[in-house]
């Protein structure tokens, strides 16, 4: 089975969280890691598993990339396409099973999500989300990562892979039924 992990990330603890999922998923899948900024094309995966930083209570857009940069960074990468734009030019994704996550300071009382709005995107795509959109957190808005995150990432990645090889069994053993991904809609099973 293939994945695709792409991130954004300004400061690049996105991206280490992203290399930890990827090493998470490579057990079970043929993984591969693009910066969101290279517009990876979607094809023929399995799990699409997609990241970004929490900036103004969303995935960056390029006003609060350019806004941490002038606040915090000093080789932030902030040019090009973040994940925001990305979905939104992701095409139809039916029986692709999808994660969101993203990276944010650790505060209550903070609204917003990236990892939220790309799970809500990944959805009107037709994704199938193999599990609940999950943020790891930073100390402060350029890092460093909290400690012992790149390990949670790690085995929040596995948790998505059981969730994906469990939908995908009764596919992979040619037992596929009615609604589940890979098997036939319940459309094509009434005319059979």
């Amino acid at each position: 089975m293939k994945a695709l992990v792409t991130y954004e990330s300004i400061f690049g603890n996105t991206a280490v969280i992203a290399r930890a999922i990827a090493d998470g998923l490579r057990a079970d899948f043929d993984v591969t890691v693009a910066d969101v900024r290279t517009m990876p094309v979607i094809g023929d995966i399995d799990l699409l598993v997609v990241g970004a930083p929490t900036h103004a209570f969303s995935p960056s857009r390029p006003r609060t990339r350019a806004h941490a940069t002038r606040k915090e960074a000093t080789e932030a990468r902030t040019a090009g396409v973040g994940v925001h734009a990305y979905l939104n030019y992701a095409p139809w994704l039916p029986g692709v099973h999808a994660a969101a996550f993203d990276t944010s300071m650790k505060m209550p009382s903070l609204p917003g999500s990236a990892a939220r709005m790309a799970d809500r995107r990944l959805r009107v795509l037709g994704c199938h989300m193999a599990g609940a959109p999950e943020s790891f957190h930073v100390a402060a808005m350029s890092g460093p990562l909290v400690d012992g995150e790149p390990e949670r990432a790690y085995r929040w990645a596995r948790t998505l892979a059981e969730a994906v090889l469990t939908a995908r069994r009764p596919t992979l053993l040619g037992l596929a039924t009615v609604g589940s991904p890979g098997g036939p809609s319940p459309h094509e099973a009434a005319r059979a």
